[in-house]
């Protein structure tokens, strides 16, 4: 990640000095999108390389920003058009800013995880027990789903706040009986056998989904740009049906980090459906159409309230631009 940029956004969104010095970043031709390392947001990388947005005029400029409060301040302050992240991360700053889900890219199916003892047959016998999960992402989010789909809630367990790759290094050096977390830690996890994973997000498909969010004003002003970056990115994804092996190379060259080598991001992408033009208008519906995506919505306002004591009542109409789904 860029130094300068660190800099610049290590505090958390402040909304009132953000929104002062926003200014109009939009610039035709030309989306910039924060996000951080995820096999999910491979097919922007396999668009981009493949020259798919360059054919229709668009160039995509991506940054790694390994930290969701400061992909979504840059956002915010306008240095960003907008982000790739999961949809209940992003909802919780819809209240402050204004920006629409444009694009559907993943779901993750089998990607995310608990990891647990090997004794442990039931999410029932965490109560009481410590349990890693970064507070405020998504996998807190996933959790609290389980457990009350368990007939818990997070009280029912003792929090202990850790990142996903800190969690799954406390679980595998014994220093913590459960924790959440994804891949590659899943998969480590299996062969080493060191433990084992609870329950998968292969039981929950379609609830951590991750979309492309633009600004407001970008959406406006750019409306060619943003219908270039799905129609390109519709394109990556038959091309990843068509050429996996192909497609895997390629995005690991661009997505880089821990899945910089293909084999690796190959199998993390056993873990995620990539969402095609079909499944993205299911998921987030077409104009006059409210698509599954509403469910989720309301799940994270829900869920957001219970845990952080404020309400959320962000609507699906407030989060979801519908008009460049079906091209």
């Amino acid at each position: 990640m860029n130094k300068s940029l660190l800099a610049r956004f290590t505090r958390p969104l402040a909304l009132a000095g953000l929104l002062a010095g926003a200014a109009g970043a939009a610039q035709a031709g030309t989306l910039s999108i924060g996000h951080t390392t995820w096999v999910g947001y491979g097919t922007l990388y396999l668009a981009r390389d493949l020259g798919y947005f360059k054919e229709q005029g668009l160039d995509l400029q991506l940054t790694p920003i390994e930290e969701a409060a400061m992909y979504m301040a840059a956002q915010a302050s306008g240095k960003l058009s907008g982000s790739a992240s999961t949809i209940d991360e992003i909802l919780k700053y819809r209240p402050q800013f204004c920006f629409k889900a444009v694009a559907a890219l993943d779901d993750s199916h089998g990607g995310d995880g608990v990891l647990v003892g090997k004794d442990v047959t039931s999410l029932a016998q965490l109560k009481g027990q410590e349990v890693a999960v970064n507070e405020g992402s998504v996998s807190q989010f996933w959790l609290s789903y389980l457990l009350k789909n368990a007939g818990m809630s997070m009280s029912d367990i003792k929090v202990q706040n850790m990142t996903a790759d800190d969690a799954a290094t406390a679980f595998i050096a014994g220093r913590i009986p459960a924790a959440v977390t994804w891949e590659p830690h899943l998969s480590m996890v299996r062969q080493k056998q060191q433990g084992k994973v609870l329950v998968d997000s292969t039981s929950t498909p379609g609830v951590i989904v991750d979309v492309v969010a633009l600004n407001c004003d970008v959406i406006d002003k750019q409306p060619d740009d943003v219908k270039a970056l799905v129609k390109g990115l519709y394109k990556a994804v038959q091309y990843t049906q068509e050429h996996p092996q192909e497609a895997y190379a390629i995005m690991a060259k661009g997505v880089g980090g821990y899945l910089s080598d293909p084999k690796d991001l190959a199998e993390a992408a056993k873990g995620v459906r990539f969402y095609d033009q079909a499944m993205s208008e299911k998921l987030l519906g077409a104009p006059g159409k409210a698509g599954d995506i509403k469910d989720i919505i309301g799940l994270a306002n829900e869920t957001w309230t219970q845990l952080q004591g404020k309400t959320f009542q962000v609507s699906y109409d407030d989060l979801v631009d519908t008009r460049f789904v079906v091209q």
